[in-house]
């Protein structure tokens, strides 16, 4: 595990996205998963400042959804793929053929993960993975208690994932079930990364990264990743030792 903290959020985007483009310009068509969420939006918007400015080709590049409420797909405002459309996949005008994202509303969520499954195996396997961390611990929506044997699946939200989800949304939601990659699939991936910012993340970034892993703190189970770098801003890594 490589930890890396930089000064500031902008900053950490930066450093961020020179390692995601590194990491995936060498590869003729990479799989890349991306996280919505408030972490990752600073990376993707130097992903498309670089592709508007012409100094970045993701033509070839295919992108594989990480997590979606259940009962919400890309029409519903505040659904994690309505916020990578905004986010990323639309300034970059990236082709549906090329993206692969659960939909939340399936009738059968045993054909859904098996979809998705299918479409990694098929341009897989992941070459790099774009995490954000959950104020539980979760990572994607692999709440705390989570078999780190488990592939895609349906996972029960978590009563504080309920609540910090809210903010996606401009009326109340009922947020009560997820469709995630699991850990076991994360593990495959080439490459991960975590990426943090806010001090109000410190707390649950200490105890991620410090204290004894344990699927009670999902993204704890990462760090027995071979490649798993954290990105953090200064907020974040408040309350890490400095030695």
């Amino acid at each position: 595990m490589k930890i890396l903290i930089s000064d500031s959020y902008e900053s950490m985007s930066k450093n961020a996205s020179d390692d995601v483009i590194q990491k995936l310009q060498s590869t003729e068509q990479p799989l890349f998963c991306v996280a919505s969420g408030e972490s990752p939006n600073g990376l993707y918007k130097e992903l498309v400042d670089r592709h508007h400015q012409k100094l970045l080709d993701v033509s070839g590049w295919y992108f594989l959804g990480l997590d979606e409420w259940v009962d919400l797909d890309k029409n519903d405002q505040g659904s994690c793929r309505y916020v990578l459309d905004r986010h990323l996949f639309d300034p970059l005008k990236i082709k549906e053929e090329r993206i692969c994202f659960f939909n939340g509303k399936f009738r059968d969520p045993v054909s859904e993960c098996e979809r998705v499954e299918e479409f990694i195996r098929l341009n897989g396997p992941i070459d790099l993975a774009v995490l954000g961390l959950g104020m539980n611990g979760h990572v994607g929506l692999n709440e705390p208690g989570v078999s780190p044997f488990l592939r895609c699946h349906v996972s029960k939200i978590d009563e504080m994932t309920r609540m910090v989800g809210q903010k996606y949304f401009t009326h109340p939601q009922l947020l009560s079930k997820g469709i995630t990659l699991g850990i076991a699939t994360l593990m495959e991936a080439k490459h991960l990364i975590l990426l943090i910012s806010g001090v109000k993340k410190a707390a649950i970034t200490q105890r991620v990264l410090k204290q004894e892993i344990s699927n009670d703190l999902p993204a704890s189970l990462l760090r027995n990743h071979p490649d798993f770098t954290v990105y953090l801003d200064k907020g974040a890594a408040s309350h890490l030792d400095p030695g």
